[in-house]
């Protein structure tokens, strides 16, 4: 997430797993630091595996839950105006530490953020999803016919646990009722050989503080959208991603601020990343940025040199490391 100058991103870590607390450095942090974006300790109760390492009154072993709600906002306090850190699509994990006054505590798998979901759009069990959806945006039906009155709308990258299908193949059963229109997912192996493409089906899509939906998400929001259809979850933050990209094994810095030289002088191509402090971009070709940015509070498409100029002379904000992954 981020925006521009002055903001934090919200945060991330490996996306495997049932939500079981098994992960001592998340990704996007250093060995040895704890991000307290991804890192689940209060001062009351901590998750066992951080015992000895962070201070707590408490180490507890989480319990998975499953989003159940379209989409869970994770937020900052336990409050329904809390502010918003980050969001959980449905079929999501959830690993629960704490719990109380319909608000639970914890961190989402898919990233590692940590914050509080009301509870009522959690549940147990934990279905192993089968499925994921793929279009941007799809409705869930009590029964396989659309005239029927939709249960929700599933944004791209939500979880499906497909149990069944009706005779024709038109419609997929979701294991926790309901059934999603086949065309409009695939299984969770199926990966997008283009990730850009993926980001560009966001084109229009509101800007929205802690987004990760198809009907409002942030800068950060739309790179990890496109690169988990693509079979690859970064973390969460625009900083975080800019650490977690230019990782040797990930991806190639090809100008940081420090080493001299214009950042514009770079050729670039599609697909490379462009980051700021609070804000990051991908190049839809070599002249022009796809990003979801507070400037039009939407996802556009602009010409990257005149929009890194208005941040430089409107907000005293560089561009700070290009990366091609």
């Amino acid at each position: 997430m981020t925006e521009e100058p002055g903001s934090q991103e919200s945060g991330s870590q490996e996306s495997g797993g049932q939500g079981e607390s098994t992960n001592p450095t998340p990704r996007g942090t250093v060995e040895g630091t704890f991000d307290k974006r991804l890192t689940p300790a209060r001062d009351d109760v901590a998750a066992d595996y951080l015992e000895g390492r962070v201070p707590a009154a408490a180490y507890v072993r989480g319990t998975a839950r499953q989003v159940t709600a379209a989409v869970l906002p994770i937020r900052r306090t336990p409050e329904a105006d809390g502010a918003q850190e980050t969001q959980m699509l449905f079929g999501e994990v959830f690993t629960v530490y704490d719990e109380a006054d319909g608000w639970a505590w914890g961190q989402a798998a898919i990233d590692g953020y940590v914050g509080y979901a009301a509870a009522e759009g959690l549940a147990a069990p934990v279905e192993v999803p089968t499925h994921k959806v793929t279009a941007l945006r799809s409705y869930r039906y009590p029964e396989p016919d659309l005239k029927s009155s939709p249960l929700g709308l599933l944004s791209m990258n939500a979880k499906l646990t497909v149990t069944g299908e009706d005779e024709a193949g038109k419609w997929l059963h979701e294991a926790r009722g309901g059934w999603v229109f086949a065309k409009h997912a695939a299984p969770m192996a199926d990966v997008a050989r283009d990730p850009v493409a993926v980001m560009e089906a966001f084109l229009g899509a509101p800007y929205f503080w802690g987004g990760r939906e198809s009907l409002g998400l942030d800068c950060s929001g739309l790179i990890q959208n496109g690169y988990e259809l693509a079979g690859l979850v970064p973390p969460r933050d625009a900083d975080m991603q800019e650490l977690w990209f230019c990782a040797p094994d990930r991806g190639e810095t090809l100008w940081q601020a420090g080493d001299g030289g214009d950042w514009r002088d770079v050729p670039l191509r599609r697909g490379d990343l462009v980051y700021w402090p609070g804000h990051t971009g991908v190049m839809a070709d070599e002249a022009h940025m796809l990003h979801a940015n507070a400037t039009s509070m939407a996802v556009t498409r602009d010409a990257l040199v005149p929009f890194a100029a208005h941040l430089m002379t409107d907000e005293d904000n560089p561009v700070t490391r290009l990366v091609r992954p």
